[in-house]
């Protein structure tokens, strides 16, 4: 009997001794009062649904004290064809920006120099198509070769593609993506590779040179479309639009942007201190999802954007440029590059529906297996059944 009793104190020690390392854990100790000198703490923006620069912040939650043991963040969803964007993982380095912010010249390690070279029927391309991609998104870039981004004759139009890269980060990973990217590039003829790290930052300066290689390599291109490898892009009626143009006049249309402020947010990764960027609205700019610009802009652009001081987001920094042109970019309601929304007079209508898409020129934030699936249903015979004639929002014209 005594034997047992000891027993049981001893479980109920050890039970004791449990619940109490438990309390322990759980515990946080009061937030001391703030002093009236320490910083606030730093804002984190919300991101938004492209990579044009954002319009609205937000305060993110407080990070707790003390985690739970076997507690932490949620795990990350995973896309298996969507590799991350190179986003840094932190704020940016405005130290060293500010640093190296002159350094805007970087060898071209992988050329396509005759790209706009000897095509039958005239000088250049009709329509050059400049998309930016990076390493490590090979799929994405297979399925815009297979679909919309297609070289050849299209409605009688010449077209051709290159894709726009940094090098990968360092490492013996970075160093096989390269070798891979070199084999892509003489299986396809379509990658210019620069000799910069391919950072979310690093856009601005992929914008710059490759204004310069189409000023240099493809002068006669009587359009150029630009825009991310995340996008879905009707050609069909993208030559319908720039059809009526006259390549040698200026245009440069898109979704435009007005009006956006600056993010002061410290922990948003759009941050721009006011030391960078003291006004408190950037110039119009088209969304950097997609936009199109015609022979005579480019030139003018990358001769325009060598002159202006470099800016870490590169659609605002293309904004800066054409404001040095004192050329305002035209909107276009068929440019989507925050994605697409059910129109008002349809509310029901699922927002991935051939008859939206056939309407438009560019829907942005498009997985690779949905680019593909949405050029199969639009040209697939006989088409997509759309009840009306018209499934875009608001009165369409090509011309407006």
């Amino acid at each position: 009997m005594r034997l047992r009793r000891k027993a049981d104190a001893a479980r109920a020690v050890l039970l004791a001794a449990a619940l109490g390392a438990l309390l322990y854990w759980q515990w946080e100790p009061p937030a001391a009062p703030a002093s009236p000198r320490a910083p606030a703490a730093p804002a984190s923006a919300r991101a938004p649904a492209s990579a044009s620069a954002p319009v609205a912040s937000a305060r993110a939650p407080a990070a707790s004290a003390r985690a739970f043991p076997g507690a932490g963040p949620a795990p990350a969803a995973y896309d298996a064809d969507t590799p991350p964007p190179p986003t840094p993982p932190g704020p940016f380095d405005f130290r060293r920006y500010l640093r190296d912010k002159d350094r805007r010249r970087f060898p071209l390690l992988i050329d396509q120099p005759h790209k706009c070279r000897g095509l039958a029927g005239g000088p250049g391309p009709d329509l050059l198509l400049a998309v930016k991609s990076a390493a490590a998104a090979w799929e994405r870039r297979e399925v815009v070769r297979k679909t919309w981004g297609a070289e050849g004759a299209v409605r009688g139009a010449r077209v051709r593609r290159v894709f726009l890269l940094g090098l990968p980060g360092p490492g013996a990973r970075a160093q096989a993506q390269e070798a891979l990217l070199r084999a892509e590039a003489r299986a396809y003829g379509d990658i210019l590779l620069w000799g910069f790290r391919d950072t979310f930052f690093n856009l601005t300066l992929k914008e710059l040179h490759f204004l310069a290689w189409a000023a240099a390599s493809c002068p006669d291109a009587r359009f150029v479309f630009q825009g991310d490898d995340d996008v879905f892009v009707h050609v069909e009626n993208l030559l319908e639009f720039v059809a009526a143009r006259d390549p040698a006049r200026d245009l440069l249309a898109g979704d435009v942007i007005l009006r956006a402020r600056p993010i002061r947010a410290r922990g948003s990764k759009y941050y721009i201190p006011e030391g960078v960027y003291g006004l408190g609205a950037y110039p119009a700019y088209a969304g950097g999802g997609g936009f199109v610009l015609s022979g005579a802009t480019l030139r003018r652009l990358a001769a325009a954007c060598a002159q202006v001081e470099l800016f870490p987001i590169d659609d605002v920094f293309l904004g800066m440029c054409l404001q040095r042109l004192r050329l305002a970019p035209e909107a276009h309601q068929a440019f989507r590059t925050f994605g697409l929304a059910p129109p008002s007079a349809a509310p029901h209508m699922r927002t991935f529906d051939p008859c939206l898409f056939r309407e438009l020129v560019l829907v942005h934030g498009l997985s690779a297996a949905d680019v593909w699936l949405m050029w199969q249903l639009l040209h697939a015979a006989p088409g997509p059944a759309c009840s009306r004639g018209r499934a875009a929002p608001g009165p369409f014209r090509w011309g407006a």
